[in-house]
């Protein structure tokens, strides 16, 4: 997949841009166009070779699921959602990404597993009050 339109090209090189992705239903990552190395989350300069020539693209929703733990004892913003595992998925280029992952029991869980990113449309007045995103099986 991507997204080369000038507007997208035009954003800057932030998390508060991801997020404002993430409204849109896209997970972007940014690729140095100097030598290029990519980067979830995004960042203002290539770590590499300090250049600050970048472009937005975006990533499938699918990948493997690299690590997970379970959560039993929440924070008071997920106490309604203990218990459930949050992991960290594996997407094109390497990139990973962590996220809360929903729709299985979480004794089905299986290091290696396909998972697809699938977008929250609730809203909430405490923190976290970003769009949100999750993993799910396909």
């Amino acid at each position: 997949m991507s997204d080369t339109t000038a507007e997208t090209q035009n954003q800057p090189f932030t998390v508060e841009q991801f997020y404002k992705f993430i409204k849109d239903k896209k997970i972007m990552a940014v690729k140095c166009t100097k030598c290029g190395s990519t980067y979830l989350p995004p960042r203002p300069m290539c770590t590499n070779c300090l250049s600050k020539e970048l472009t937005w693209f975006e990533l499938e929703k699918t990948g493997k699921l690299v690590t997970y733990t379970v959560i039993y004892i929440a924070p008071v913003q997920f106490k309604d959602i203990a218990p459930y595992a949050y992991g960290i998925v594996e997407l094109r280029k390497g990139l990973r990404l962590p996220g809360i992952i929903k729709g299985i029991d979480l004794e089905k869980l299986e290091i290696g597993m396909d998972l697809t990113v699938d977008f929250d449309t609730e809203t909430s007045e405490t923190w976290p009050n970003w769009p949100k995103y999750y993993f799910r099986p396909p």
